[in-house]
């Protein structure tokens, strides 16, 4: 080998070895520099301590990444001094350093996201659900943790407070009375003024019918823009309530709640000490001292114990399941004799059908039963009237019976007599959904609701009221109802690049039927039958028995269009088309259209550079018309024939027999009432901490109904109801919700809800139907008021405005000064009707509902609570209460005695309250206990409610319902309307309780 091929080879050799070692020595330092791998495991959780299927766990830096199975767990290699980053939509992103020391196993809780929450939130929008950041109109959401909680007798009582604009008016403490709903004022003067209610995509139907524990969310439609799918019955709003249903897995659920109520707050009557100081002091020998020592209040009352239970069960897989529950509820009053039983069931299922579950089909059933006994609110007065010396029982053990007007023995009116109320209410429904051409979604649903109430009653001969004077009474009564509903609509939605384009077109048909009957006897020779034998009274009148039934139908036909661009620029319009049985044959057919758009300016480059601390900002505006043909009777439109008082001799049979004659006018152009609404709104979202709206509406209500006097002749009857009255209601809201401390083990939220909303009557009169002003609020059954009017509805005015005398204090002598149109002061002898004024109305200023959640580990704090301010009521118990002429036969207030007034009460401003309040309404203190077995959890919680009133009324209560006593019928429920006796405070002082309870929650999943 010559020297230049062995340098040749000897290069060769030498570079080969270098390479060798080169790859080797990498070889061996990556090994040494290699990172060490961890495997780790763990569980994900969101805020409330709950797993999270689905959520993504990636090693930082690489695409080493895995998603959390059902129970929140996971587990992935993860290089040692590496870290792992945790998401889920609507949650904030968290990351976990892995070090040597790391446990290999991990919790990581991830905390609200609120914008992003916000934005991926679905909502309810009336025959689909949209994306909450794709709304172009004015809609609130609240889900099954934002509701209150507590011993919940009626299930509107879970948003009070919650929804800007919403209006939930409790007047009462009396577990079986209903709640008067209200959303940005009301529409109508004859007709409903309450939201319509959706459940699970059925309209019109009871809330009641769902109980507080099966929701998993409720979406409130607020303007026209939003509630024109609904044509005719959405002028007042549209509350959507979704069920929970059936979820992957299975767990069983059981939520108990015991509960102590007791009465705080009572007038301040004179006690019977009190009552002898005042008579010695007086001298008067008139006075009657029993030798008793009462307080009546306190005898009606008792401490209520109270409980509640619900059992769930769930059950699912990916292509079925269900979900069932039962609930038991026993709500006792605080006054003797009162409370509420209810048991409820639901169930519903879901199956889906075909490779890529084109065809679903979708069932539920819900049924409760309601028992109570109602309630005869002629106690309270008789409790505020006896003489406090008075025993409840004489010597004998009976009942002590004092004669006098108005001063029957209210314990025993309680105690002897036997009221018996039940109710059932059914819903079901089967839904069938089905995908074709990819981008088309076509659902028939069909549903049955019944609600049917039976009433019972018995005053036995010996029982004061009726029951002595006429021998023993008995009534029964049947009232019922029932929906039959058929939806057919095809939803189509299809993404083009930038282009998102919506569209609905649908199908509806209503049939409503009702009906009922009653008949009442007196005259009984023996209490022995109860209510249980009518045809055993022998005193029989013209009208003990009556029935009625009645039918309605309702067909409608519905579009929607929705159109994105890029996500920034939205646009939907709406218009439906109702046609009704119940108005006239002119204008059978209405037609309620609505536009809405929204723009995203967060979203534009130019808004770049708030990224930091601007998360969203949109705009929306929309433009509506909506009807209300909801409480308006069946057949109004015709002429109806009924018998009178008169009676005519028939010659063929030679027998009396009862007249008919006219009792209606027709009118066939009777129709719809039509609210055109205006909706201004934003939304925001700042430091990924704060989401709130902001919202300006104006509404406008024409061809308002009413009663008019009407000529006769042309016409038969002396009314007609006509369309004829504009009212007005403009107002602004706002929303605000903020995690002001978000922390793994602590953190602090805060809601914030504002409304103000100002009324007016435009127009009450037309060339044909005219009336200058239509009194309300009667103060007729008071002493000395009969026939007077405390309110008027007039153009210009809100309805609800108080119109009377200007108090202008006491004179020398104790007798009420009044002024005059002057300004003059003088008696009320020389007053005259033209001295009247505005002395206020009903309506509150502001609204506000206010709630704070904390958590710390597993401890959680939640307070709520609302107010209405600015709204005046009439103390009409103080009123008849401070009369010089009740002692010392009747009782008085307390400080009556220095009051100075030596005048009988007299209708006017002096007894005019600034009814203005916040109400603590809940507070709640819980821990949960996170139990080892499949993420199951067991919560205990103590919890009290209405714990502190803050107000300058005088009376039990500031919370006065639109309608008092005059508004509650035998069924509990309140009229509609609100014209009957809007914010008067008239004896009708069922006192709401505080009360205190225990919880437990536990959850065990499988």
């Amino acid at each position: 080998m010559n020297s230049k091929n062995k340098k040749m080879v000897l290069h060769y050799m030498w570079t080969t070895k270098n390479m060798v070692f080169m790859i080797f020595m990498l070889f061996l330092s990556a090994g040494m520099f290699a990172q060490e791998k961890k495997q780790v495991s763990g569980t994900v959780y969101d805020n409330t301590g709950s797993v999270l299927p689905g959520a993504t766990v990636i090693e930082v830096g690489t695409r080493n990444a895995t998603t959390t199975d059902f129970d929140g767990k996971f587990s992935l290699s993860v290089a040692v001094g590496g870290s792992i980053e945790v998401s889920f939509i609507g949650s904030t992103t968290q990351k976990v350093l892995i070090t040597a020391a790391t446990k290999p196993n991990i919790d990581v809780r991830l905390q609200n996201d609120g914008y992003m929450l916000a934005e991926v939130q679905v909502v309810s929008v009336g025959y689909g659900t949209q994306k909450k950041s794709d709304l172009t109109g004015a809609i609130s959401s609240l889900k099954s943790d934002d509701l209150i909680k507590g011993t919940i007798s009626s299930t509107e009582q879970v948003l009070q407070g919650k929804v800007a604009g919403l209006n939930i008016i409790r007047p009462s403490g009396d577990p079986a009375a209903g709640s008067t709903i209200r959303l940005r004022g009301g529409t109508s003067l004859t007709a409903s003024n309450s939201p319509l209610i959706v459940v699970d995509g059925i309209a019109g139907v009871d809330i009641n019918i769902v109980q507080p524990s099966d929701i998993k969310s409720v979406d409130v439609l607020k303007d026209a823009s939003a509630t024109a799918i609904y044509g005719s019955r959405g002028a007042n709003g549209v509350i959507i309530i979704t069920t929970k249903s059936g979820t992957k897995g299975v767990s069983v659920t059981y939520s108990g709640l015991s509960s102590v109520g007791y009465v705080t707050d009572n007038l301040d009557l004179l006690s019977a000490n009190q009552w002898r100081a005042y008579v010695r002091s007086t001298g008067n020998t008139d006075a009657v001292d029993y030798g008793g020592n009462t307080n009546w209040q306190k005898a009606l009352q008792q401490t209520a114990i109270s409980q509640s239970h619900t059992l769930s069960i769930n059950s699912g897989k990916t292509d079925s399941g269900f979900r069932t529950s039962l609930s038991y509820l026993n709500n006792e009053g605080v006054i003797k004799s009162t409370g509420l039983e209810r048991l409820s069931g639901n169930i519903n299922a879901y199956q889906y059908l075909g490779d890529n579950k084109e065809v679903k089909f979708d069932m539920g059933l819900f049924a409760n039963v309601d028992k109570w006994h109602p309630l005869d609110y002629r106690i309270f007065e008789r409790s505020y009237n006896l003489n406090p010396t008075i025993p409840v029982y004489d010597a004998n053990g009976k009942f002590s019976s004092v004669s006098g007007t108005l001063y029957e023995n209210p314990v025993e009116i309680l105690t002897n007599r036997t009221v018996d109320n039940e109710r059932h209410r059914l819903l079901g429904y089967f839904k069938t959904e089905v995908k074709f051409l990819k981008d088309f979604l076509a659902v028939a649903n069909i549903s049955y609701e019944h609600n049917a109430v039976k009433g019972s009653t018995y005053k036995p001969s010996y029982a004061v009221l009726e029951g002595i004077t006429e021998n023993g009474y008995a009534q029964k009564t049947y009232t019922e109802f029932a929906n039959a509903q058929g939806e057919l609509y095809v939803n189509y939605n299809k993404v083009i690049d930038k282009h998102t384009i919506g569209a609905l077109v649908g199908y509806s048909y209503l049939e409503n039927i009702y009906e009922g009957f009653g008949a009442q006897r007196s005259g009984f020779v023996t209490d022995a039958f109860s209510y249980n034998n009518l045809g055993a009274g022998y005193n029989y009148r013209l009208g003990d028995v009556y029935s009625y039934k009645g039918k309605s139908n309702l067909v409608s036909f519905y579009a929607r269009a929705n159109y994105a661009y890029d996500g920034k620029y939205l646009l939907t319009g709406t218009v439906r088309r109702d046609g009704s049985s119940r108005f006239g044959e002119n204008n059978k057919w209405g037609t309620f259209p609505s536009a809405s758009v929204a723009w995203k300016v967060s979203s534009e480059e130019f808004m770049s550079n708030t990224k930091g601390w601007l998360d969203n900002l949109k705009f929306r505006v929309g433009y509506g018309v909506t009807g209300n043909q909801d409480g308006i009777g069946e057949y109004k439109s015709l002429s109806i024939l009924g018998v009178g008082n008169d009676s005519y001799y028939d010659p063929t049979t030679g027998t009396w027999s009862l007249a008919y004659s006219p009792k209606q006018n027709p009118n066939p152009d009777l129709k719809w009432e039509s609210t055109k609404q205006l909706n201004i709104g934003v939304d925001f979202s700042l430091f990924n901490r704060i989401t709130g709206s902001f919202e300006y509406y104006s509404k406008n209500t024409d061809d308002l109904l009413y009663t008019y006097e009407v000529p006769q002749p042309p016409y038969l009857v002396g009314t007609m109801l006509a369309n004829v009255g504009e009212m007005s209601n403009k107002g602004v809201e706002l929303t605000l919700n903020a995690d002001i401390i978000k922390g793994d083990k602590f953190s602090w939220n805060a809601n914030l809800t504002l409304g103000h909303n100002v009324q007016k009557i435009e127009k009450l009169s037309n060339p044909t139907y005219k009336t200058d002003v239509i009194y309300s609020g009667s103060l007729h059954g008071l002493a000395g008021m009969s026939g007077q009017y405390s309110q008027i509805i007039a153009e210009g005015y809100p309805v609800g405005t108080f119109w009377g005398f200007e108090s202008a204090g006491l004179g020398a002598d104790g007798k009420m000064l009044y002024y005059n149109a002057a300004g003059d002061k003088v008696l009320d002898t020389a007053l005259v009707d033209g001295d009247k004024r505005d002395l206020g109305n009903i309506q509150p200023d502001l609204t506000m509902g206010v709630g704070m959640n904390f958590t710390y580990g597993n401890f959680d704090l939640g307070v709520s609570g609302y107010g209405m301010f600015g709204q005046k009521a009439l103390n009409a118990t103080n009123m008849m209460l401070n009369d010089p002429n009740r002692l010392p036969t009747f009782n008085v207030p307390d400080d009556f005695l220095g009051s100075g007034i030596t005048s009988a009460p007299k209708y006017s401003s002096y007894w005019i309250e600034d009814a203005s309040f916040f109400r603590l309404q809940t507070v709640s203190v819980g821990y949960t206990l996170p139990l080892k077995y499949k993420n199951s959890k067991l919560r205990i919680y103590l919890m009290g409610e209405n714990l502190a009133v803050f107000t300058s009324y005088k009376g039990v209560d500031p919370e006065i319902g639109l309608n008092a006593q005059d508004g509650i019928n035998q069924t509990g429920k309140l009229d509609e309307t609100g014209l009957a006796a809007p914010g008067i405070d008239r004896y009708n002082n069922y006192p709401r309780p505080t009360t205190i309870s225990v919880g437990l929650n536990f959850t065990l999943n499988n």
